[in-house]
């Protein structure tokens, strides 16, 4: 109660108690009673007045509080004369509030700007799947003729977008709250999607689906023109090697000099021969042209296999093929590629595996079982060579990487044997790395997957 009306109800009761006093002096018993009666008729009278009054003063308050978030700040402090202190009070949280919700409002649409100026289209569901917002990229690649309705906020994201990969996406970071990625390409006749799917903290989770379309084409226009020239260049080079490899097998009166040129012709055709070999495995490997026939297959009859395969080359560089502790657990994979991925490697240990102070390389090839992180088997190809410095080992899987270019020239590699062997592996559900310490050789070792036995 403030000043004003506290003094206003002072002064009348002041009033009536000395209108009491009065009626107890001039008045018998019987008056005085009959004055006490009228004092109290005039208190509950004051008190009345005072309460509307109170009320009628309250009144424009609880109007300007409850509109402090829809007016400006300007009509929200009227002429207050029993309560100024609280309208005051209600004016500045009024301004306060007024620069939070314009601060917010100002993010909002700098976050909106932003969103919709990116190149992928973005669209974010709440926990039921409704559609909260999207931006104008998502807007125009959902048209209404593409499901008889627009995508609207509040419908529901099922019924706007039918295709099965954005939907498991969605469903996956909504019920596993964990990032989800796929690819689509049925979204759009003729386009290519690569979506992810991410939960929010709040609950609900954002869409972002980028379009890889031109990506896809311009890769495969390379892996075409790759395997054309590559294929074309087959045949000039098998001449040039049949044409030279004659010269120096029946040509007995070539000068040392035309022998030795012939030699390097017959060594770079060879090179190039591989070159255009590997050039079109990846070729095949990359566009899945490469047919694949995964069967159950004993770790321990791949590893064998592989060793077979090599004792002409090892016995040719003298070197060392040992088979390590193995295991009998079936893998699900392709045998032929396998193999030429274990083959691979050995070449490699055999060729770049010497060790410091002696003349021939030794490779141990093994496979143990592995439970973590996945289910699997691992292979090894172990040389004790001179070893990968470790700002190379992220790289070596690219193609025509190499380590030692020199080196790798002078042993006729051709800078792609580790990234087929990657593609082969990840192909079959299964990952390639490599650990290495120098002068203490080098180790690549790959996963892939263990048959399931039923009923374990």
């Amino acid at each position: 109660m403030t000043r004003g009306l506290f003094f206003s109800f002072f002064l009348r009761m002041t009033i009536a108690l000395a209108f009491v006093a009065l009626m107890r002096v001039w008045f018998s018993p019987k008056g005085w009673i009959l004055g006490a009666v009228l004092v109290l008729l005039w208190a509950a009278l004051n008190a009345f007045l005072l309460s509307r009054s109170v009320r009628r003063s309250i009144a424009p308050l609880e109007a300007a509080t409850s509109a402090i978030a829809e007016k400006p700040v300007g009509q929200l402090t009227p002429d207050f004369t029993d309560f100024d202190g609280l309208a005051r009070s209600i004016s500045l949280a009024s301004k306060h509030v007024e620069r939070v919700l314009n601060s917010t409002a100002e993010s909002r649409r700098e976050l909106e700007a932003m969103i919709d100026s990116m190149q992928d289209a973005v669209v974010a569901v709440d926990q039921a799947g409704r559609i909260q917002w999207t931006n104008q990229l998502m807007e125009k690649l959902i048209p209404v003729n593409y499901t008889g309705r627009a995508i609207r906020v509040g419908h529901s994201l099922v019924q706007t977008i039918r295709d099965p990969e954005v939907l498991e996406c969605v469903r996956v970071a909504l019920e596993e709250r964990t990032v989800s990625e796929r690819r689509s390409t049925s979204l759009l006749p003729g386009r290519i999607f690569e979506v992810a799917a991410s939960p929010m903290p709040g609950g609900g989770a954002v869409v972002v689906l980028h379009d890889i379309t031109r990506i896809e084409q311009v890769e495969r226009t390379q892996r075409e023109f790759v395997a054309n020239v590559s294929h074309e260049l087959r045949t000039p080079l098998t001449s040039i090697t049949g044409y030279v490899e004659t010269l120096l097998d029946h040509e007995s009166g070539l000068s040392p000099q035309a022998r030795e040129f012939l030699t390097t012709i017959h060594k770079n055709a060879t090179r190039m021969n591989r070159l255009t070999e590997d050039l079109l495995v990846m070729a095949r490997v990359e566009s899945s042209e490469q047919e694949l026939h995964p069967a159950p297959i004993a770790a321990d009859t791949l590893v064998r296999d592989a060793v077979q395969a090599m004792r002409g080359l090892v016995q040719d560089e003298e070197a060392v093929l040992e088979i390590g502790p193995t295991t009998k657990c079936e893998v699900f994979a392709d045998q032929d590629s396998i193999v030429q991925v274990l083959s691979n490697l050995i070449e490699n240990g055999i060729k770049y595996g010497k060790s410091t102070g002696m003349g021939r390389s030794r490779v141990v090839v093994s496979a143990r079982e592995v439970a973590a992180p996945e289910n699997a088997v691992e292979f090894s190809v172990k040389d004790f060579g001179q070893g990968i410095a470790s700002e190379h080992l992220g790289r070596i899987f690219e193609r025509f990487y190499r380590v030692d270019k020199a080196r790798s020239r002078e042993s006729g590699g051709t800078g792609l044997g580790l990234a087929i062997a990657k593609h082969v592996v990840q192909v079959q559900g299964g990952s390639i790395r490599a650990e290495s310490e120098l002068n203490a050789g080098s180790t690549f070792l790959f996963t892939l997957p263990k048959v399931q036995v039923a009923g374990i």
